[in-house]
């Protein structure tokens, strides 16, 4: 008979509680789709953030139980093309985008597209990647921008007409479909780990953060995910501004900055310029 190590037997068994959470995201994303085509767009797009709670969950169950399995990853990346991909491409057309014509149908289809190319981009290329940031806009954060602006919109948040609403949805999806397949850096927060201690002044952030989104859910929540959505493109800027700093510095024979030192964050003195005693 084979014989099977424990890691083989652990990546190949199927494991209840983390994929529970992996089925509540998926039902969650379905429930959006069945809401809009009933007309119901606030619900649907409140389904769309419950299902972004689900997949943070499975994941980090998964890992703290150490119950990780292939199975696992898989049913979850499938579940997350439902809920994050599908669905709110389906829930923005059935709410304004259909208004549009051919123009509507094309955002929506390369809203799919972006988040089909990320999700296979991010299966295969998740054993290589800097695991402290996103190569691209991550799904849930794009389903997250599309949700927010359909709950800010029907909530009567924005006093636009029907027109200048549906062309403003044609943005926010193109450039959440557009930015899923770039490679713009966006921050992950899997270097927060739950079962490591934290400073008192982090519980008073999380504090913060409750009390600031449960003020105005709808305003609050499409404003944070929009910061983050253009976040990738500050971070991009950094890097780019410091590569032209270290090839500078190269250039003039100045040696190169010790990650993690002061140094790495400021010019060194020129070697022509005296150091002061």
């Amino acid at each position: 008979m084979p014989h099977f190590s424990e890691e083989s037997r652990r990546r190949r068994s199927i494991y209840l509680l983390p994929n529970v959470f992996t089925t509540a995201n998926l039902f969650a994303g379905f429930y959006a789709v069945v809401q809009a085509i009933n007309g119901r767009f606030e619900i649907a797009a409140i389904a769309i953030f419950v299902a972004m709670i689900f997949d943070g969950m499975d994941g980090r169950v998964a890992r703290l139980t150490n119950t990780q399995s292939a199975f696992g990853e898989q049913y979850d990346s499938l579940s997350d093309m439902t809920s994050f991909g599908i669905a709110p491409a389906l829930v923005m057309y059935q709410w304004v985008l259909q208004d549009l014509g051919r123009w509507g149908w094309l955002a929506a289809f390369i809203y799919v597209v972006g988040a089909a190319l990320r999700l296979a981009r991010f299966n295969t290329n998740i054993a290589v990647v800097d695991k402290r940031f996103f190569q691209g806009l991550p799904s849930p954060a794009a389903a997250a921008l599309l949700a927010g602006f359909i709950w800010i919109a029907v909530d009567n948040r924005l006093q636009m007409s029907v027109s200048t609403i549906a062309w403003c949805a044609f943005v926010v999806t193109v450039y959440a479909g557009i930015a899923m397949v770039t490679n713009t850096p966006f921050y992950s927060g899997k270097s927060f780990a739950l079962g490591h201690s934290v400073p008192f002044w982090v519980m008073l952030v999380l504090v913060a953060v409750f009390v600031f989104v449960s003020s105005d859910p709808p305003l609050m929540l499409f404003g944070l995910f929009v910061i983050y959505g253009l976040s990738g493109w500050g971070i991009m800027l950094w890097r780019w501004r410091r590569a032209r700093q270290l090839n500078r510095m190269r250039h003039e024979g100045l040696p190169d900055p010790v990650p993690g030192t002061e140094a790495s964050h400021t010019i060194s003195v020129r070697q022509d310029e005296e150091p002061r005693p």
